[in-house]
């Protein structure tokens, strides 16, 4: 398994008045995490896409769990079970500082030729970096 973390900090404007995360911005905290996990094998969206490759996301599944609040340092814990084909599929777990489990996810994304705005097989450049 290829698992990565990485922190963030809830910032005021991504709650509710009462301070609590709007539900939303776990998909974006979820990005930040397959970003870096990404990026942990010398690999960058911007890299990808200088190549021609596209990665949408393709399904998403988030389970609410505890509520993320204003101020909270948050680990987003992303990983992978198995090496990708034409698609990628990422699984996420995301804690508070006191290590309370506020939602798990998973994402589909897609590898896509821009070119030819169709899917197409994981770049050998990184199956390379998880082998």
């Amino acid at each position: 398994m290829y698992k990565n973390q990485t922190q963030i900090r809830v910032r005021y404007g991504e709650t509710d008045q009462m301070g609590v995360v709007y539900h939303a911005n776990y998909a974006s905290y979820f990005e930040v995490g397959r970003t870096e996990w990404l990026r942990e094998y010398g690999i960058t969206y911007k890299s990808m896409e200088e190549t021609g490759v596209m990665l949408p996301v393709i399904s998403l599944e988030i389970k609410y769990k505890n509520s993320a609040k204003y101020d909270d340092l948050l680990t987003i814990k992303t990983s992978i079970k198995k090496l990708p084909s034409a698609r990628i599929e990422f699984d996420y777990e995301l804690v508070n500082e006191s290590g309370d489990l506020l939602a798990t996810g998973s994402t589909d994304l897609v590898f896509v030729d821009v070119k030819r705005n169709r899917p197409m097989r994981c770049p050998d450049y990184l199956l390379d970096k998880l082998k």
